[in-house]
């Protein structure tokens, strides 16, 4: 019976080994069948989870694509608006610090709050930029064209050929300062004094953006975009004994530049801006007679769209902007500044009144005549002439030392509204005494007070024409109080209307560059939010009253009758047209830097 056992063993064996193959296909097949489920999630939760919100990216880039609004801005996609900034960097922003994009996770939170609606609008990015509380920049960012030389550049090195009788080389040297000024007599401090030329402003705007301190080379972040365009030196080459075809080449060829940017296309150039230290009235030639005067940069269609800030603007035109002439101070630091502001307080004023410049003959509405006839015959006024001999209108020393010794500083029209004179005494904290509105207080709404009684007097200039006005009678019955709260009032405006030295920059205070950048700025983005908004600045505008819009009271939309309106309608000439009395004082005051240059 063992045996027999014994013989039974291998088929036990067998047994036990079948059972064991067994054991080994199960454990073959639940390995199969987990690999198979853990392949089946992995498709489930990663693949096709990226494969959807793939197409929720697409499908909601596809819904986003942006439309032209009511006010017909042309508004590329915001991609390609975005891509934009990577194209032709400025090499100027290259050696200058620029600010960063903001972080792209403050921005993608940003925009996920926003509403389907807002997002359309492709500068949405640079409005968002104002609610970053930690970025100091947000809201203030400036795009700056990285224009050909031509545009600039070239035309300092042909600096000779700027103007016909003066060479402009020297006063386009120190960063468009032009050569310092001796402080031999006294009369200004140590230092930050230049000989300025009053068309320069051009260059020394140009040289205080590189030193701005919220530039971005993302131009879909920025709240404004700036041509460094000297739209001013280049007329100046052309104003006499060209053609018109001359004259208007560059700003022809700048606007086809500037439209075949993206950048245009974020609003049409709404949010463009760029300077010209000339008179409007040098971009305003009114039709394509060789005849007529100047260019029509202001004119063209698409400049119609951007702001263009000059020295002297048109109260009856809506895109020029009106800047201070530069005056001969350019502090490199506040100390400077604050520093001839206490000077200029404690300075004895032994003179009632002065003026410096010269009669106008040739035109018989002027009332300089009569101006110099009663500073001549007054013993309290003074008169520095213009127009015999060796003058020393053309004297920094000399005319600063009057205005400095003056309470009042007579500021009457010249060959057009406006004076550099003006910003000269109100540096030297002379109270202007203005005769027209247009010579300040429709020209320069950013940087003066709209309550124009708290830092000058204004005599109509038919109280001198017609009613023989006594000046000194007139400034006279002002108290000695009210005399010293309005020259307080003037030598507090003082750093908003100088330009700073462009190499260096002020750390508290706001010169007239600051205050001109963030109301462009400010104009911009009115514009943007009434744009997503549905609504217009103003009601029922009208742009030939333009001079009255900066001088409404806040919430105010519309404009009415204004007691200066007699003094901005405008004479018609034969063919109709009601510009030529201005493109003829433009071409006066032309003949007066002749003969100014000539003495």
């Amino acid at each position: 019976m063992r045996r027999r056992l014994g013989v039974s063993g291998p088929s036990e064996k067998m047994d036990k080994g079948s059972g064991k193959n067994q054991q080994n296909r199960l454990c073959l097949l639940a390995s199969l069948s987990a690999f198979f489920w853990i392949l089946l999630l992995y498709f489930h939760f990663v693949v096709l989870a990226n494969s959807n919100v793939t197409q929720s990216n697409q499908l909601k880039s596809n819904l986003i694509k942006p439309e032209v609004n009511r006010h017909s801005l042309t508004q590329p996609l915001m991609k390609k608006a975005t891509e934009s900034s990577t194209v032709n960097e400025s090499t100027q922003l290259q050696s200058n610090p620029v600010h960063p994009e903001p972080p792209p996770a403050h921005l993608k939170k940003d925009t996920e709050s926003a509403s389907p609606q807002t997002e359309t609008y492709p500068f949405i990015r640079a409005l968002k930029t104002i609610e970053n509380k930690t970025d100091p920049c947000g809201g203030k960012y400036i795009y700056v064209h990285d224009l050909p030389p031509r545009y600039n550049e070239d035309m300092l090195k042909e600096c000779k050929s700027l103007s016909l009788w003066t060479n402009m080389c020297k006063f386009t040297s120190n960063a468009g300062l032009g050569p310092p000024l001796e402080n031999v007599e006294g009369v200004f401090s140590n230092t930050g004094w230049y000989a300025t030329n009053q068309f320069a402003v051009d260059v020394i705007f140009n040289n205080r953006m590189k030193q701005y301190e919220c530039l971005t080379r993302d131009s879909s972040i920025a709240a404004a975009i700036f041509v460094p365009f000297y739209a001013g030196f280049d007329i100046a080459r052309y104003l006499w004994g060209h053609n018109i075809s001359t004259r208007d080449a560059a700003s022809l060829d700048l606007v086809d530049w500037l439209t075949k940017r993206p950048e245009w296309g974020i609003m049409g150039g709404k949010d463009h801006f760029l300077v010209a230290g000339r008179i409007t009235w040098d971009f305003r030639r009114l039709s394509d007679e060789e005849s007529d005067w100047g260019n029509k940069l202001l004119f063209l269609p698409a400049a119609k769209n951007m702001s263009m800030l000059v020295v002297e603007s048109s109260p009856w035109n809506a895109n020029d902007f009106g800047i201070p002439y530069p005056t001969y101070f350019h502090p490199a630091k506040d100390a400077d500044v604050i520093s001839w502001q206490e000077r200029m307080r404690n300075l004895e004023r032994k003179w009632l009144f002065s003026f410096a410049g010269a009669p106008r003959a040739d035109n018989p509405k002027s009332i300089r005549g009569q101006i110099i006839d009663q500073c001549r015959n007054s013993k309290v006024g003074k008169l520095l002439e213009c127009d015999f001999g060796e003058s020393k209108c053309h004297s920094p020393s000399s005319i600063m030392q009057m205005f400095q010794s003056s309470l009042f500083c007579l500021q009457p029209q010249g060959d057009s509204y406006t004076r550099r004179s003006a910003f000269d005494s109100m540096l030297a904290g002379c109270i202007p005494v203005f005769f027209h509105p247009g010579s300040a207080y429709t020209q320069y709404t950013w940087h003066l007070p709209k309550n124009y009684s708290t830092y000058s007097v204004f005599i109509p200039e038919d109280d001198i024409r017609k009613r023989n006005i006594s000046l000194e009678e007139r400034l006279s019955e002002i108290s000695l109080e009210q005399v010293k709260i309005m020259r307080e009032n003037v030598i507090r405006l003082i750093p908003s209307l100088i330009y700073a030295d462009p190499r260096s920059k002020l750390e508290t205070l706001k010169d007239s560059f600051d205050v001109a950048v963030q109301a462009v700025i400010d104009k911009v983005t009115r514009l943007r939010r009434n744009i997503i908004d549905g609504r217009t600045e103003y009601d029922n505008f009208v742009e030939e009253n333009s001079w009255k819009y900066a001088l409404l009271d806040e919430g105010q939309r519309e404009v009415g009758a204004h007691e200066w309106d007699p003094f901005f309608s405008k004479p018609k000439d034969a063919n109709g047209e009601s510009n030529s009395s201005s493109a003829e004082a433009a071409k006066n005051s032309w003949k007066n830097e002749q003969r100014d240059q000539a003495q």
